[in-house]
């Protein structure tokens, strides 16, 4: 049975949903945003950021703050960094909760969230939702950024299958921001999955690629962290078809999902969905499991 509590976590006023294994805290005082994600009662693996912060001229403040938010790309800092400082509008649904941010100025968008947790075990479901309320169409993808602590690893499968059936056309790619270091020494490039060691002490990276398989996971502390969108081939995605993305700093790491870039009309509302699920040390999914070891043994 899933719990609703209403409190404050890290400064903010916040619904805590929980069941007996996962713990999920979702303000209500700024976003839409999720600041807190516990596991079989165990800290907060997401990272919280209270001085994080970009000054774009003539806007108030953006504060990146942590946890779990929502963007939309193409990353532009007129549209990107606009402050979610203001409280959203909440309701309670059954294991979860509604959110409801006031809308983007100067673009028009609204951003909402739909988040539900398992009865009892450590899975969690949300729906992203970007409405166009301004009177011009926006061309944008849904973009789903979850921040969380730095110290694990992040692991990311990569396309082994043939694209033709004599294996002779290329069957995957990899795409690189102008401040990555190819031979930066927290990557490693594998035949099966792409590791990252969220160990920087400065800098950052950020790689991303499609991603069929659909899943991203971080392992930290014993504890995985394994997040999932539906990859849909014939979609136009942004940034050379990364639908999947990492970017790492050295307080955190980020796992992130685009959705289909799309020409949002007014009144039109876009969905992207996610669905996380934390497992203990001894209940890895074999697949992920098989990586991650084969990682620590080389």
């Amino acid at each position: 049975m899933v719990k609703h509590t209403q409190m404050q976590f890290e400064g903010f006023d916040c619904v805590k949903l929980e069941n007996e294994q996962l713990a999920l805290w979702v303000t209500t005082s700024i976003g839409p945003r999720v600041l807190g994600l516990s596991a079989f009662g165990r800290e907060n693996m997401f990272v919280i950021l209270p001085d994080a912060k970009y000054d774009h001229p003539g806007r108030e403040t953006y504060y990146f703050r942590g946890g779990h938010r929502l963007w939309y790309a193409p990353e532009k800092p007129e549209i990107t960094y606009i402050p979610d400082n203001q409280a959203v509008a909440f309701e309670e649904i059954e294991n979860g909760v509604k959110l409801v941010q006031p809308v983007d100025e100067p673009s028009g968008v609204q951003k909402s969230f739909g988040i539900r947790i398992a009865d009892s075990s450590a899975e969690v479901e949300i729906d992203h939702f970007l409405t166009n309320l301004g009177n011009n169409p926006i061309d944008l993808a849904p973009w789903a950024i979850t921040q969380l602590r730095a110290g694990g690893v992040g692991i990311f499968p990569q396309q082994t299958g043939f694209d033709d059936e004599h294996g002779l056309l290329p069957n995957r790619h990899l795409v690189l921001w102008p401040y990555t270091k190819i031979n930066s020494p927290q990557i490693h490039w594998g035949d099966e999955a792409v590791y990252l060691e969220a160990n920087m002490t400065e800098g950052a990276l950020k790689i991303g690629f499609p991603n069929p398989a659909g899943w991203l996971a971080y392992a930290l502390d014993g504890t995985l962290f394994v997040k999932r969108a539906i990859y849909h081939s014939d979609a136009n995605y942004l940034d050379r078809r990364a639908s999947s993305q990492c970017y790492s700093a050295p307080q955190f790491i980020e796992l992130e999902t685009l959705g289909a870039y799309v020409s949002l009309q007014p009144g039109e509302t876009i969905r992207h969905q996610e669905s996380w699920k934390i497992y203990s040390e001894s209940k890895w999914p074999e697949e992920i499991a098989a990586l991650y070891h084969g990682f620590v043994k080389e």
